[in-house]
């Protein structure tokens, strides 16, 4: 029996899958189009129907291959898409937005995040983020690659407790933000949205998680997934262009790591003990 994918219930939201699809570099190569679709059509299949992209990947490609694989299945799925921090500002937010529907094919997107901090002050963002909001543009808004003080400075601006994500880089071998960041998300019931979960695949080939992988007759792909998922409000978005890969990441959510399993990955792995500078790719 295939465990059912947890959920996490967004602020002032729906209730999304702990286990979404993320589409960074898709729609950078014609030739991988085909497979790229095919693997996000398997994903919604499996119910990891919440997909991430952005306008910054492949310069929009990414939105034009998600909103093929989406075409025909737009109310199964939860959307999200992120602005450039060059154009957040009142009326850039709201042109960027625009064009994103356009190259996805739809009215909506459930989620709106700024991709990063930039040069345009948070309550303007936030403004245009509100705006969308009451024009139907956007269900929720969020953030993305925002630390401790960027997120203190965003609740305090007007409407900035409405922010429903933050999306940043976490995974076994990116533990930084469990010192401060995933804390305060979680105090302030704001889930944590982890992009490169196995490290664009390089916890793939580490000697402790390959162990415990073999131990579980599990991949190394499964075993990094479980350990974010294991995290209280935190949803992962693995992103692969393989449809059997897909059914791999899928499988993850019934993986159950006993205790002394995670000891050897924390101990591979060390959790912080200070404060450390936000990571980004």
């Amino acid at each position: 029996m295939i465990d059912d994918i947890p959920t996490i219930s967004l602020k002032h939201g729906p209730a999304v899958p702990a286990l979404g699809q993320g589409s960074w570099n898709m729609g950078e190569k014609a030739s991988e189009a085909k497979a790229e679709i095919e693997s996000l059509r398997a994903g919604l299949d499996l119910g990891m129907t919440l997909i991430d992209t952005a306008e910054m990947y492949a310069d929009g490609g990414s939105e034009r291959i998600v909103g093929r694989a989406i075409e025909g299945r737009r109310d199964e799925v939860f959307l999200v898409s992120k602005v450039y921090p060059h154009n957040a500002s009142s009326e850039g937010t709201i042109a960027a937005c625009e064009r994103s529907l356009q190259r996805l094919g739809t009215d909506r997107l459930d989620l709106y995040l700024l991709h990063w901090r930039g040069s345009y002050p948070l309550a303007e963002t936030v403004a245009a983020f509100e705006r969308l909001k009451a024009d139907g543009k956007i269900g929720a808004w969020g953030v993305s690659n925002f630390d401790v003080d960027d997120m203190e400075e965003l609740l305090g601006v007007p409407s900035g407790e409405n922010v429903a994500t933050n999306q940043v880089l976490y995974n076994l071998s990116r533990r930084g933000i469990e010192f401060d960041l995933l804390p305060f998300c979680q105090k302030h019931r704001i889930p944590v949205m982890a992009y490169s979960p196995i490290e664009q695949g390089r916890l793939l080939r580490q000697p402790a998680v390959v162990r415990i992988a073999k131990t579980y007759q599990a991949t190394p792909a499964q075993v990094a997934l479980a350990f974010v998922l294991e995290r209280d409000g935190v949803i992962a978005i693995p992103k692969t262009s393989q449809a059997a890969r897909v059914k791999e990441n899928r499988d993850a959510v019934s993986l159950d790591i006993a205790d002394e399993d995670w000891a050897e990955l924390d101990a591979a792995f060390p959790p912080p003990s200070r404060k450390t500078p936000l990571e980004m790719l």
